[in-house]
């Protein structure tokens, strides 16, 4: 795993703050002598250091703060940053760790803390099953119907029921430590047998249905331990990339229920806005930006976010929403108060076209005069036989640069429109959004492609995929 050290606070405390010890962690790992250890934690997929701590003579560095610290599952860093420990901090923040670089597992130690004792003995455990399986499957290397393979794969089933037992009891002796809930989160649900399903047989809508309606049972959404571990996140990931229908209304609405669910923990709360932000403020897939819309709308603008957003993250989340919010697939396009080559003023609801394909484009972009002509030759050989119309917008590189391009490259039968300065100025005295905000331009070259209705129907493709995409639509069309 790589460490990211986006945060680094070296804390520096006051006498007075130093005798309020809310947390102190001794550490001694072998071989350090000099130099600092770090204390960082998980957050997602990323890694944060909180604290460092000077190494004594006697290989010791402690930790401590008047603060208590967030529950979760923390690390203790090495000097060069190229490795580190794992502990757990919940209710007992005062205890000491040794370890050993040389065999880290074997090695680990806790002394004032059951909380960690646990943990170093699942370790312990963990290990030790993981290289006997590692050595029953260096030894079965034969062919499946061979005994040999068949007893090492009974001898792996047995190894893991083994830890699976393991886990089980530890969670049933200690159902409020920390490693139970990280158990329930690394639990698939589990689909009934198919003679319960409807009908007797298997159904695998029923199936699917079922998987993605249990998948946080057990999983409680309202401990904010859970955020500094490092396995929420792959599990998170799976139920939005994997288990959701990826159309964005539903995933809006799955959002929405997982917030609402994660709302008694400011953490959590904190964690799953900032991740599904995160997810869809620049998605995958077109047109999930609209998930980003819905959480800009109704938790951004409500200032639900306000007490933990610096001021540098809220610009870029209230300058990406507004400049998303009005080119949400589905919505109409925003008109283009334009003019075309002869000065005349230009309007989207002038004419009418089966598909309209605008492109935001600049003369002196290197990337816009490999594409601009590849666009051309596809709208004179097929889709200007098809009635599609096709608007070329002049974003830079001057009036002159642009109608000499024009003509030196025969972009005929296009609508060609650039925004006067007159209009530019107008526009921004009267404090409205520019065509560059309407439209989400900030590089080139750019298509939408609205229907007869002048609906915005895909953005940001290229010229084949909206080729693909046109073609897809008149087939569907067809179709009764």
């Amino acid at each position: 795993m790589r460490i990211l050290f986006s945060l680094f606070i070296c804390l520096s405390l006051s006498p007075w703050a130093k005798a309020q010890k809310a947390y102190e962690i001794k550490a001694n790992i072998k071989p350090f002598n000099k130099g600092y250890l770090f204390l960082a934690y998980h957050f997602g997929s990323k890694q944060y250091l909180i604290d460092s701590a000077k190494i004594d003579a006697n290989g010791q560095a402690i930790f401590t703060g008047p603060k208590k610290l967030q529950g979760g599952v923390y690390m203790i860093v090495f000097p060069e940053k190229n490795g580190w420990i794992e502990c757990m901090l919940d209710k007992q923040q005062q205890f000491s760790v040794f370890a050993d670089t040389a065999n880290i597992v074997k090695g680990l130690r806790f002394e004032g803390s059951t909380d960690n004792t646990i943990f170093a003995d699942y370790q312990k455990k963990s290990f030790d099953i993981g290289t006997a399986v590692a050595a029953v499957r260096a030894k079965a290397g034969g062919a499946a119907e061979d005994p040999a393979t068949k007893a090492a794969q009974a001898e792996i089933k047995a190894l893991s029921l083994e830890m699976q037992e393991y886990r089980d009891a530890l969670q049933k002796k200690n159902p409020q430590h920390l490693l139970s809930s990280i158990f329930n989160l690394l639990k698939d649900p589990e689909v009934p047998p198919a003679a319960q399903h409807p009908g007797g047989k298997y159904d695998s809508v029923f199936a699917y249905n079922h998987y993605k309606d249990h998948y946080w049972d057990g999983i409680g959404l309202a401990d904010d331990r859970l955020v500094r571990t490092p396995v929420l996140q792959g599990r998170f990931d799976r139920y939005f990339d994997e288990v959701l229908p990826q159309a964005a209304d539903s995933l809006a609405g799955y959002a929405d229920k997982m917030l609402a669910a994660a709302k008694p923990s400011e953490e959590m709360f904190k964690y799953v806005l900032s991740s599904l932000t995160d997810k869809y403020v620049n998605p995958k897939f077109m047109g999930q930006d609209a998930v980003f819309v819905h959480l800009f709308e109704k938790y951004y603008l409500t200032g639900q976010a306000d007490s933990w957003m610096n001021e540098k993250y809220k610009k870029f989340i209230f300058d990406r929403g507004y400049s998303l919010m009005s080119n949400v697939i589905g919505k109409k396009a925003a008109d283009l108060p334009m003019v075309d080559t002869l000065g005349k003023n230009f309007s989207l609801s002038s004419f009418q076209s089966p598909f309209t394909v605008i492109c935001f484009w600049d003369p002196t972009c290197g990337h816009c005069k490999e594409e601009i002509p590849k666009v051309d030759s596809i709208f004179q050989a097929k889709w200007r036989k098809e009635g599609v119309k096709l608007i070329g917008v002049m974003t830079d590189g001057g009036k002159d640069n642009w109608l000499s391009y024009i003509r030196e490259h025969k972009l005929n039968g296009w609508i060609h429109i650039y925004q006067t300065e007159e209009t530019k100025d107008k526009i921004y005295k009267a404090g409205q959004p520019g065509y560059r905000q309407l439209y989400d331009v900030y590089q080139t070259p750019m298509m939408y492609l609205l229907d007869k209705n002048k609906n915005i129907v895909a953005k940001k493709l290229t010229y084949l995929q909206l080729d693909d995409f046109m073609n897809f639509k008149k087939n569907t069309a067809k179709t009764p």
